[in-house]
């Protein structure tokens, strides 16, 4: 699993994604289109056009590192970002990447109302 240090932003292509490109290709995306230095220590997260496939690309200081996951069934929740970027906590993109729908988390608790 991966997990992102304290100040790690994590960044969401919007759209589907050429699942075929690899490090260079990804890398090659984030500086085009969503304006960012693939080797800043950030995360970024692109979506196959069927939606049941992720990959993360993330620099670790040493070299590029890419993480890619297929969901067996269902499709990743994906968000409506607008100029082609958006972001995500690094506590919503570990409900990504377990399939979960991360944009409306369901509330456990309610306080008790007085009267």
């Amino acid at each position: 699993m991966i997990s992102p240090s304290a100040g790690t932003r994590v960044w969401l292509a919007a759209g589907a994604t050429d699942m075929r490109r690899g490090f260079d290709g990804l890398a090659r995306q984030v500086q085009q289109v969503l304006g960012q230095d693939p080797f800043s220590g950030h995360l970024f997260v692109f979506r196959g056009r069927r939606g049941d496939l992720l990959k993360v690309l993330f620099w670790d200081g040493q070299g590029l590192c890419l993480f890619a996951k297929r969901l067996e069934r269902g499709r990743f929740v994906w968000p409506q970002a607008k100029d082609g970027v958006g972001t995500l906590t690094p506590a919503q993109l570990s409900m990504l990447l377990e399939g979960i729908d991360w944009r409306m988390p369901a509330r456990t608790w309610q306080p008790e109302r007085a009267g």
